[in-house]
């Protein structure tokens, strides 16, 4: 267990309360998240002080208010570059970015794709609903075709982003997927995503009930998720379905669902899931799989590393100072780069 700041032995949930007003929606999912983000960050082993979470704009975005460690609510689509600053200059920090579908991949996307590409050691929970929900209601990068909302009021024409597939192309070197309804499942995505060292990506899928509820009923409802969702284990074949019953395979680079049991069908015939495979190939054929043809996957979908880009810097710093000594600010300043208007 970490130490408080003060001393005061170890922490606990309790810790990371603030006595702000938690201001969403009630029912909303960020409640969840907000309450496993709470439980995980005193059992990591790190005092509260070395905590920082970073927001842009959105719903999603009013996290750091909400964790009683320190924070900063930065402007819209920002976050990554505003934690990429702050762990160059003290890597020593557990630093966590808060994002939402809009602030990480309409404004935001660009910053987005380069963070991952970069492997900087910071984590990534990008709460997923669908929609626009600070500004009450438009289409957002997510919404599926069709989808009607203020700003598509004969249905969305825009082919949405499938945040993992994309996390996986720019190179995330951890990539997951949960859904705030199923606690223990998140839960346990958050805690992988907690001890990588590198870029920890976590796309939450998150109900948002004012202006995009049940976007996730198939997933969760008693009747249907057995058949809506895949479950990730490494090392494991790719099964789902009541009892177990189906199977991804690949039929060269293309998926297909079997019926395991028919036409002498195994769990042996199923495509076998290894998070921790060099290349993403097969992590991106599974990020590729989507309603109504095939399960939708949870879990983790890559987890290797590489070096971080907070290392990386260090390094090449290190190596100038050894070379150059450490130089001062005056003398940059001065340099042969500026001049003087008169």
């Amino acid at each position: 267990m970490s130490q408080s700041c003060e001393g005061a032995g170890p922490l606990s949930r309790k810790d990371f309360h603030t006595e702000q007003e938690v201001r969403w929606c009630p029912g909303c999912g960020d409640f969840v998240v907000l309450a496993q983000v709470q439980k995980l960050l005193p059992t990591l082993g790190i005092p509260r002080e070395n905590f920082v979470v970073v927001s842009g704009i959105g719903c999603s975005s009013r996290f750091p208010y909400y964790v009683n460690t320190y924070g900063m609510h930065t402007i819209h689509g920002r976050a990554p570059a505003i934690a990429t600053g702050l762990k160059l200059a003290r890597p020593e920090l557990s630093v966590w970015i808060v994002t939402g579908d809009g602030d990480a991949l309409a404004i935001g996307g660009n910053h987005f794709i380069h963070l991952l590409r970069r492997n900087l050691d910071v984590k990534i929970l990008l709460l997923n609903n669908r929609i626009y929900g600070l500004t009450k209601g438009q289409a957002s990068p997510t919404s599926e075709c069709g989808k009607t909302t203020k700003t598509t009021p004969l249905g969305s024409i825009d082919p949405p982003f499938n945040p993992v597939a994309l996390a996986l192309a720019a190179g995330g070197t951890f990539v997951a997927r949960s859904i705030d309804a199923d606690q223990d499942h998140l839960a346990g995505v958050l805690r992988r995503a907690a001890l990588h060292r590198g870029t920890a990506f976590v796309e939450i899928y998150q109900n948002c009930v004012t202006f995009n509820d049940g976007a996730y009923d198939a997933l969760t409802d008693r009747v249907t998720r057995d058949t809506a969702r895949l479950l990730l284990e490494d090392g494991r074949p790719v099964v789902f379905g009541m009892g177990r019953t189906r199977g991804i395979r690949l039929r060269g680079l293309e998926p297909e669902v079997i019926a395991l049991g028919s036409n002498g069908m195994t769990e042996a015939d199923c495509l076998v899931h290894r998070a921790g495979a060099p290349g993403s190939a097969a992590a991106y054929a599974l990020a590729q799989l989507e309603p109504p043809d095939f399960p939708v996957p949870l879990g983790v979908f890559r987890a290797v590393q590489h070096p971080t880009y907070d290392e990386s810097s260090e390094a090449v710093g290190r190596r100038l100072r050894e070379r150059r000594g450490r130089g001062q600010l005056e003398s940059l300043l001065e340099g042969g780069a500026s001049w003087t208007i008169r």
